[in-house]
């Protein structure tokens, strides 16, 4: 596949005796695991405190309100009920 895809060439043997391990390279922003491997976060980061998922029905202009602050609206409306 990659003679098929000219923008993805096959490394040569010069390239791949050049080549350096990411963590050897970028130590910076390299964060070791016990394995040698690059550790980086996946996914968004947990909430400490577990939520419950709800369905729950609401004026569309209450709704309109909310989301017109853009994201962090579900945030807001939790809030909102949090000080009701």
């Amino acid at each position: 596949m990659i003679a098929a895809d000219p923008d993805a060439p096959e490394a040569t043997d010069e390239q791949l005796a050049q080549a350096r391990r990411f963590t050897d390279s970028h130590p910076a922003l390299a964060v070791r695991m016990k394995s040698g491997m690059v550790q980086r976060p996946v996914g968004r980061p947990r909430d400490p405190g577990k939520k419950v998922s709800v369905s729950l029905r609401l004026d569309p202009d209450v709704l309109e309100k909310f989301r017109s602050g853009g994201p962090g609206w579900q945030t807001r409306i939790n809030e909102a009920l949090r000080k009701a």
